[in-house]
């Protein structure tokens, strides 16, 4: 089949029909990456014609740990058009250690349209609704552009305000916590200028950076008059710390939290229902493209029930990327999907270090 015709990843298909139009793409040599076609012959089965489900992604090895080394351009699909090169290579946050490296063209985009849908359900701020303001990575990783797009999308502009995670992480492993109170500090110092002279209406932060909003009269004033829309992501929070900023900190914006990271992309919160907790948060993965399922730890196989907390496990299934399954650091509750979300979600998210594996350092980011 043409390469100019051939669109394996419709998200309309069929569960098992999505899995193995992936392995068609992946695999076969006129349109897989030298990464997957090398190593298809390495593999004690044939993904073309062995791997029918999701379920049979588990006879995977995972592989995540070699993309801190392999060369990028191993990565990118045979069966892309040369002649309209977008790719782009982007780096993880190295919480786990060095960076891991992935390529991206079109498949993380689309997920941002969508995430762009449900911020809208919420009622984050729109077109003509004024500025958005990125506090967090940019440079090497994803979320950068993920926001700046999330911004495009509304026809605004986007203000970055930009940090290294991996030193902040360093830093804050070494018990150096007056250098990440002061690194904090002229990252806020940074975005009250910002604050001070554009019309700001939602900002993106972690929660360890919306704590020293608050802490700090100046900004938190600005941010309480003028925003509307206020997005989290990239550390855990705590039940009570987000009660506090839905409630009394930020009580006239949407507070909306996503999930996600380099290798699986966005999962963002989806509006409560009737049956969620109020003072949790429910994120679902970019269906079908993406999904999270949470394994008992002792047994990475097996699937805990709805209700019980589990390790996160991802699979990315896209025409830019395949990533059949890899352990995160994180623990957190399996929730059953809704019609308008046919997909597990996850909720309570936290370290998997806090269940007592291996310590994991967060800092800000």
């Amino acid at each position: 089949m043409s390469k100019d015709t051939f669109e394996p990843f419709t998200a309309d298909l069929p569960p098992d029909d999505f899995v193995r139009a992936a392995m068609e793409w992946h695999f076969s040599p006129s349109t897989g990456s030298p990464f997957w076609v090398k190593r298809a012959a390495e593999l004690p089965f044939d993904p073309l014609r062995d791997i029918r489900t999701w379920a049979d992604l588990d006879r995977f090895p995972d592989v995540s740990e070699e993309w801190r080394d392999v060369p990028v351009d191993a990565l990118v699909p045979a069966g892309v058009d040369r002649s309209t090169w977008d790719f782009q290579v982007f780096d993880s946050g190295g919480t786990t250690g060095r960076p891991k490296r992935i390529v991206e063209s079109h498949s993380r985009r689309a997920g941002v349209h969508w995430v762009s849908t449900v911020l809208e359900q919420h009622g984050v701020p729109g077109e003509g609704a004024g500025h958005w303001l990125h506090i967090g990575p940019t440079g090497p990783h994803i979320v950068g552009r993920s926001i700046g797009l999330l911004a495009q999308l509304r026809r605004t502009f986007c203000h970055y305000i930009d940090f290294d995670p991996r030193w902040v992480k360093q830093r804050a492993k070494q018990q150096q916590s007056e250098d990440v109170a002061r690194y904090v500090r002229h990252i806020l110092d940074q975005a009250l200028d910002v604050l001070r002279t554009q019309p700001v209406s939602v900002v993106f932060a972690t929660p360890p950076i919306l704590e020293a909003i608050a802490a700090r009269d100046e900004v938190l004033d600005l941010v309480r008059s003028r925003v509307r829309g206020v997005i989290w992501a990239g550390t855990s929070i705590g039940a009570e710390t987000l009660h506090l900023l839905e409630t009394e900190l930020f009580p006239d914006a949407a507070v909306v939290g996503l999930y996600g990271n380099t290798m699986m992309g966005i999962a963002p919160q989806r509006p409560r229902t009737p049956g969620d907790d109020t003072e949790g948060c429910v994120f679902v993965p970019y269906h079908p493209f993406s999904r999270v399922r949470l394994v008992d730890p002792e047994d990475t196989t097996r699937e805990v029930a709805y209700g019980e907390r589990g390790q996160a496990r991802i699979s990315l299934l896209s025409r830019d990327l395949l990533l059949p399954w890899t352990l995160e650091r994180d623990s957190a509750l399996r929730i059953e999907p809704t019609d308008a979300y046919p997909q597990d979600g996850v909720a309570d998210v936290r370290p998997l270090a806090s269940e007592g594996t291996a310590s994991v350092v967060e800092g800000v980011y």
